[in-house]
Parts: C-alpha cells; sequence; structure tokens
C-alpha cells in the first residue's frame, strides 16, 4: 500500500516540477533516450509564464506547491552541492519558505498541549502570527507573570504526519534512483533521505532548537556585537519555544540600517568575525545566517533568529580549517597541501607536493586581487574542486560549512561591497591557532591525551573481563562445535522450509515442462 501510495506522490511531484518549468529547464544532452522523451514531454506542459521566470523562481514555486517537506528537502540539498551540483544548489540556497499562516485558535490549542497549562494562565496578550515557514510560525506574546514581551514560535500542524509521509517517497525515489541510475549509487541517495530524515527530526522538535539557543547564548556570553534570544524554558515544549523578543532591523533592510545611523562596514566585519570565531572556537554555528534570520538592535548587536539548522565541527576539522585559512593568508601552499594530508582528507599515495601544486593554482590568483573582490567562499569552493581530483571523499560537514560562508559572506557584501574578507578573518584565525598550535594548545592536547589515557586504564579491567569471556567462547566453539540457540534454529529451519517449499515448486514445473515437450 506504501509503495502505491509513494508512486503517485512521486507522480504528482513530477506533475508539479513539469509544470512549472522546473523539468525543461535541466539540461537534458546525457540523458538516455526515454529520459530524453520525457523532457520533451515536460516542456510541452510546463506554463507559459514559466518561461519567463529564473530558475530559483521555478524551484521556490514548485516546492512551495508541494508543501513543507519539500521545501525542507530543497533547503537540505542546497547544502550538498556534491549531490545536486553547484548551480542547482546554489539556486536552492535561494529558496526561502513562503507558507500561508494557520489560525491563532490553532496555535493557541498547540501551545496549551505542548506546555499543559491554560494559555490565558502563560500570556496576557498574544497576537496574530508575525511570521510563518514550512515547519512553524512566531507569534508575539506578553507574559503575564513578569509584563515580558516574548516570541512564541509554534509547530506547524500535522507537519509531522506529512513528513512523515513525503519522506516514503524520497526513500522511494532514492531506492530506485540507486538500483536504476549507474552514477547515481556515487552519490549514495539513501543515504542522503537518512541525513534528511535526521535533521528533520530535530527541527520539528522544538525543545532541541531551544537547546540549541540555550548552547550558543552561552558560548557567545561575552562576545562583542553578537546574541542570540533567551530561552524561557518554564514555556518551551515540543511543539512550542518561548523566547526573548528581539526589536531590531532585519540584515536585509540595509536603507533602514543606514537611515539608523548603524555603521555598515563595522556590522559586516561583526559577522563574519563572530561566524569565525563560533566556527573554530565553539566548533557549533548557525547554519541558516540568511538575512531574514539575523537583525540589527538598537544597541547595533547582530541578533541571530531561527536555529533550526546548526553545524558541528570537531577539533580535527577546526584546526584543518584554520590552518588552511591561515595558510592562505600566508601563502603558505606546502603548509595548506600537508594539512590534508595529516587530517587523512587526500590519500596518502598521492604526492603532496603535486597537491601543493594544484592549491598555488587556487591562491595566487586571489591575491593578485584587489581585497575587496577576494571570496573566501570562493576559494572555499575551488578548494574543494581541486581535491575531487585528488580523490578527497565527500565531507558532510564541511559542506554545510562552505554553504554557510557563502551565505554570510554575501550578506557583509552586501552592507559593504568593499569588505575585505581576510582582513576580517586574520585576528580571529591568527588567535585561534596562536592559542591552540602553540604551546598553550600542545599543553592542551597533553592534557586531552593523558586524560584518555586515564578513561582507558579505568576501563582496563572490564575490558580483560571481556575478552576472557570471549577467549572462552571460542575455545567452547572450536571443541563443541557453534551452537544456535531455539530461536534462531527455529528460524533458519521455517527458512529453509520456504526456500525447499519453492524449490519443489521449481522442480515441479521443470519436469511438466519436459513432460510437455517429450509428448508434444
Amino acid at each position: 500500500m506504501s509503495s502505491i501510495r509513494s508512486f503517485f506522490s512521486l507522480a504528482h511531484a513530477g506533475w508539479v516540477l513539469a509544470r512549472e518549468g522546473v523539468v525543461s529547464a535541466l539540461p537534458a544532452d546525457a540523458l538516455p533516450p526515454p529520459a530524453k522523451f520525457a523532457h520533451r514531454l515536460a516542456g510541452l506542459v510546463a506554463r507559459k509564464q514559466a518561461a519567463d521566470r529564473e530558475q530559483s523562481e521555478r524551484l521556490s514555486i514548485a516546492l512551495n506547491k508541494l508543501g513543507p517537506s519539500w521545501i525542507k528537502l530543497g533547503q537540505f540539498l542546497a547544502t550538498r552541492p556534491d549531490v545536486v551540483g553547484k548551480e542547482t544548489a546554489s539556486d536552492l540556497s535561494l529558496l526561502h519558505d513562503s507558507v500561508a499562516p494557520f489560525g491563532l485558535d490553532e496555535s493557541r490549542r498547540r501551545i496549551e498541549q505542548s506546555i499543559n497549562r491554560p494559555i490565558d494562565e502563560i500570556y496576557s496578550e498574544i497576537g496574530e502570527p508575525i511570521a510563518a515557514a514550512s515547519v512553524a510560525q512566531v507569534h508575539k506574546a506578553v507574559l503575564r507573570s513578569t509584563g515580558e514581551t516574548v516570541a512564541v514560535k509554534v509547530i506547524r500542524p500535522g507537519v509531522r504526519a506529512r513528513f512523515r509521509k513525503d519522506i516514503e517517497t524520497f526513500y522511494a525515489a532514492a531506492r530506485f534512483l540507486d538500483k536504476t541510475v549507474e552514477e547515481a549509487k556515487r552519490l549514495k541517495p539513501v543515504s542522503v533521505v537518512d541525513m534528511l530524515d535526521q535533521s528533520a527530526k530535530i527541527e520539528m522538535d522544538l525543545r532541541l532548537e531551544a537547546a540549541a539557543f540555550s548552547e550558543m547564548g552561552e558560548n557567545t556570553k561575552d562576545d562583542p556585537g553578537f546574541r542570540v534570544p533567551d530561552i524561557n524554558w518554564e514555556f518551551t515544549g515540543r511543539d512550542c519555544i518561548t523566547m526573548s523578543w528581539v526589536d531590531g532591523i532585519k540584515l536585509s533592510n540595509v536603507e533602514a540600517l543606514r537611515e539608523a545611523g548603524h555603521d555598515l562596514e563595522a556590522l559586516s566585519v561583526t559577522l563574519i568575525q563572530s561566524f569565525l570565531r563560533h566556527t573554530l572556537r565553539d566548533g557549533f554555528f548557525h547554519a541558516d545566517m540568511h538575512p531574514g534570520n539575523l537583525f540589527v538592535d538598537a544597541a547595533g548587536d547582530v541578533v541571530a533568529v531561527d536555529l533550526g539548522i546548526a553545524g558541528r565541527l570537531g577539533k580535527d576539522e577546526r584546526r584543518f580549517l584554520a590552518e588552511i585559512l591561515y595558510g592562505f593568508i600566508k601563502r603558505d601552499y606546502l603548509k595548506v597541501a600537508q594539512v590534508h594530508f595529516d587530517a587523512g582528507y587526500v590519500p596518502p599515495h598521492h604526492d603532496v607536493t603535486s597537491f601543493a601544486q594544484a592549491i598555488r593554482a587556487i591562491g595566487e590568483p586571489i591575491h593578485g586581487q584587489s581585497a575587496e573582490t577576494i571570496s573566501m567562499a570562493k576559494l572555499l569552493t575551488l578548494l574543494f574542486e581541486v581535491t575531487e581530483i585528488f580523490d578527497m571523499q565527500t565531507r558532510p560537514e564541511l559542506l554545510l560549512l562552505q554553504k554557510t560562508m557563502v551565505v554570510v559572506e554575501g550578506v557583509a557584501r552586501t552592507l559593504d561591497p568593499k569588505f575585505n574578507m581576510w582582513k576580517s578573518a586574520e585576528p580571529v584565525v591568527g588567535s585561534w591557532i596562536a592559542k591552540n598550535l602553540g604551546p598553550v594548545g600542545i599543553l592542551e592536547d597533553t592534557r586531552e591525551g593523558l586524560e584518555a589515557a586515564r578513561r582507558l586504564a579505568h576501563q582496563m579491567p572490564k575490558l580483560a573481563k571481556r575478552t576472557e569471556l570471549l577467549s572462552e567462547h571460542m575455545q567452547g566453539m572450536i571443541t563443541n562445535g557453534m551452537k544456535l540457540d531455539p530461536e534462531t534454529t527455529e528460524a533458519i529451519g521455517k527458512a529453509e522450509a520456504k526456500n525447499n517449499r519453492w524449490g519443489h515448486i521449481a522442480l515441479w514445473v521443470i519436469a511438466g515442462l519436459l513432460a510437455f515437450n517429450i509428448f508434444s
């Protein structure tokens, strides 16, 4: 039944994508004949208005028509240029939710169910939605107990059930591609859907987003010029978050920022340094920093909202990123190459000096440009292209970082077209390297090594006991043979009986065919 439902859901999705001109805009040169025929059909059914739209606009319209799960799929695939290609990923990165809000009465019900308290006991006022997206919407409210103005984010009704239904369709499509399209196997489509499934589950439990805000708030409490809203845990549950209200101007409204007297050049520096600080120092960064999620308050601080998508980097990945950026800043291309090899990102059978030569081909043209035209995001994009030549495996966490850096750098340049990325980045990157790769960093690594050794020593008696038991079991199997428990034996017997049954049927069919041939 689910496979039939998935088939019709895929057919509907194909029809919507064809009608909005998405399919006909895709290149068809490398398609097999049946797919080329389908491509031509898609062009015939496309709306006439679609031809006048940009590809990104067609995608946005189609995915919004298909619903919240498809919007989430598009936003997720924007972080995977290795899967959909750089141009498509770039188009998808422009996809922002444009979903009609649901009613205030429904929001009130969901808040009461989530917090298990009458809503009038919590808020003295709660207004109509001020922003609506594919997963949730936001209301302005006033706490009854303190009179504080707050923002209340409420999950969209039915979104989880809709996503569970649609994820079956995504899995059906991924398995079909995996079995029928040879090129798709390398991209591991089923694994991509697995990652989307996990990402959406996290985003649809608002307690986890609240925890992300809480963690970032602790990390950044002493940071200059950047903050996130405070979480009110008493009035936060699975379906709603209550957080401090942000009074400010959206970073997308450059003219309003200028009229309010904010220093746009300083804001661009604050934005990029904050992002690098979170990435390198904390290993935890806001991964959806488009201008609609960033405000500037009256004090001139950047305030980030909507933390449903966050990225994490381990210590090794942070060291990798910092040394690469600093290597490019200092034009030490052999160092950049060696970092890739030390991290195990490039297989050891390649030559490190040849790899350094390839990296020089990226770095030198960039250093030949004026500061305002140098793009760190472009550099990382070129770097990942070169690493493909040297068999570097896809690193999803680095792709998410790259995608976020592209967005953040783009926002910085809208504030200051002459923004000097390298000059802004050097203090943060240099400080992190001095602290973590200098004497202090060596001492910290030594301390962590000793702590790991202590934990291992603590576990040694248990490990020795497990090794002893394993040795006894192995010796028993050698002496007495392998014994299966009754349930396993019964399962094997049933499977064997089933196989034998089909074997007997096959033999009777063959015998019947032989008899027919003999007597005919």
